[in-house]
């Protein structure tokens, strides 16, 4: 059991986006690349000697080969101790815990999310810092500049761990504490909820789909719904996480989460309905015969919070994504509580949390937290539902009116289109930032624009700026577009375009026939169907 020193050079393109870094499984495959990546991890946050992290993934294809990997360059480069998920796996809400739990001085999260796996997948690689959260722009901007300038990694030449029995093993001077993925992290959500309650919900016959698309969660999902809530057996489906998720997407929305909005349909179909992704931190939300966006959903449980154990003494403020629904601002307005509007990427939310400002935050792409962590969390916000439905005693369906009657309905929608070529997608927003300052007072589409603008963002906490998060456009009447590239995909960009209108009357609308004015207003100001060849986004959520 040696050291070994490599010698290598920069890899082009290893810059962190919102999320880690996220190639194809094939390229990180490829010799010496998440070596690199690593080693300028190691480098960008000032080395690993004497540190703690945890470490785990998603189980997607590569992922257990990859946990060796980074186990091995973490005993070379003197890390202290590594807690690691039995087989590798954790979810990221879980990781996030775990961090926070243990102290550690970070973690890498092995995951592409909501992409999909296996050899022609996606593989993905994220840092979290001490505070459960995702590396803010600082740490990532030194990782990435790591990258452009590494020549040796550093791996201990050795057999690999291992990892299918929980307990402590010796990798050189390096302790590995292989830990239960779900234990710690079921304690958590039992400190946060009325167990009790959910419980007598479920006994009552109450029937609940959980959707966990072979991915993390299942397990999760199948200790705490079924085996401690007493939710009737084979309630969690697809729950046994596969290295190509079952050579499906894992991406809980109505289109890759189809089979289950099917089942949620039917007249006799269950109570609630719910899907999480690939590494456990996004979230669906369906009642029988209803979709609830991930925008209602957060607007929704900010205003039923209270009912909540962990919450009942209030919301300190609430936080969300730019292009994230503005449904939450009214609730947070009639509560009277900040609500925080900042860029796409949870890493945002962190200094609002650590600071006392947010307690709740979200992002339209089905991603919902809390002050529990420092990440979103898909199977929290689904016993966030469970344990406001068991207080309220009302269907999904007949919460969601009485909302809507209270604070108005804003119908949202969010239009994809994937693969687009780079040099095109960034023209168009190149053409869409030189039209900002003629637009206002001017009519498209028959509405009428008040304001325009690039969004940047000042956190409140630490002053840092960001810039380019997205181009907004509002509207008399309360309805607003929002345009930008997404930086979660592996290949060409996603366009994203955000469509949002208010309508407190008539509130049982099909969102997409409410918003065909702004629909026509995007592709007229965005030129998108002349641009980019596309008549219809690939994806509608």
């Amino acid at each position: 059991m040696s050291v070994i020193t490599v010698k290598t050079a920069p890899i082009a393109n290893q810059k962190p986006g919102t999320s880690g870094l996220r190639k194809k499984t094939r390229v990180f495959q490829e010799p010496g690349y998440l070596e690199n990546f690593i080693q300028a991890i190691w480098t960008g946050i000032g080395g690993t000697k004497g540190k703690t992290f945890v470490l785990g993934g998603d189980g997607r294809f590569f992922n257990t080969e990859a946990i060796q990997i980074v186990l091995r360059m973490a005993a070379a480069s003197g890390a202290a101790r590594v807690i690691v998920g039995q087989n590798g796996l954790l979810s990221t809400p879980a990781a996030s815990h775990l961090i926070r739990l243990h102290g550690a001085d970070g973690g890498l999260v092995l995951s592409a999310s909501h992409n999909p796996g296996g050899p022609d997948g996606d593989f993905g690689v994220k840092y979290n810092i001490a505070n459960g959260g995702p590396a803010p722009e600082g740490v990532t901007a030194a990782i990435h500049a790591a990258t452009e300038e590494i020549n040796v990694y550093r791996i201990l030449e050795t057999s690999d761990v291992d990892l299918s029995l929980c307990g402590i093993a010796q990798l050189g001077r390096t302790e590995i504490a292989i830990v239960d993925p779900v234990a710690d992290y079921a304690a958590l959500m039992e400190g946060i909820f009325d167990f009790s309650a959910i419980a007598a919900l479920f006994s009552s016959g109450f029937r609940i789909r959980f959707d966990a698309m072979h991915a993390i969660t299942g397990p999760y999902a199948k200790l705490i719904l079924e085996n401690r809530l007493g939710a009737s057996k084979g309630s969690v489906v697809n729950a046994v996480p596969l290295p190509d998720f079952g050579q499906g997407h894992p991406d809980p929305n109505p289109i890759w989460a189809k089979a289950l909005v099917n089942e949620m349909m039917r007249p006799d179909g269950p109570d609630f309905g719910a899907a999480s992704d690939g590494d456990g931190d996004r979230n669906m939300i369906m009642g029988r015969g209803i979709y609830v966006t991930p925008s209602d959903s957060l607007a929704a449980m900010a205003a039923n919070a209270a009912l909540v154990p962990a919450y009942a003494n209030g919301l300190a403020g609430v936080a969300r994504s730019m292009p994230t629904s503005l449904a939450l601002d009214r609730v947070a307005d009639k509560l009277g509580i900040e609500c925080y509007e900042t860029p796409t990427g949870w890493k945002y939310f962190g200094n609002l949390l650590d600071a006392g400002r947010a307690t709740l935050c979200g992002e339209e792409s089905a991603g919902t937290g809390s002050d529990h962590i420092r990440e979103k969390d898909g199977l929290w916000a689904v016993l966030f539902w469970l344990n406001i439905l068991a207080a309220r005693k009302c269907s999904v369906s007949e919460l969601m009116t009485d909302h809507w009657q209270t604070y108005g309905r804003n119908y949202y929608s969010r239009h994809d289109y994937e693969g687009i070529d780079s040099g095109i997608a960034n023209d168009l927003m190149q053409g869409l930032r030189e039209k900002l300052s003629a637009l206002p007072d001017s009519i498209v589409a028959g509405l009428r624009i008040i304001a325009a603008d690039e969004f940047a963002y000042d956190d409140p906490i630490d002053g840092s700026h960001s810039e380019g998060q997205g181009i907004r456009i509002h509207f008399h009447g309360g309805a607003r577009l929002v345009f930008r590239l997404s930086g979660t995909g592996t290949v060409g960009a996603t366009l994203r375009v955000y469509l949002e209108t208010v309508d407190a009357q008539n509130i049982h609308r099909n969102p997409q026939d409410a918003l065909i004015p702004l629909i026509q207003a995007a592709d007229q100001l965005a030129m998108i169907a002349e641009r980019t060849g596309r008549k219809r986004p690939t994806v509608i959520t």
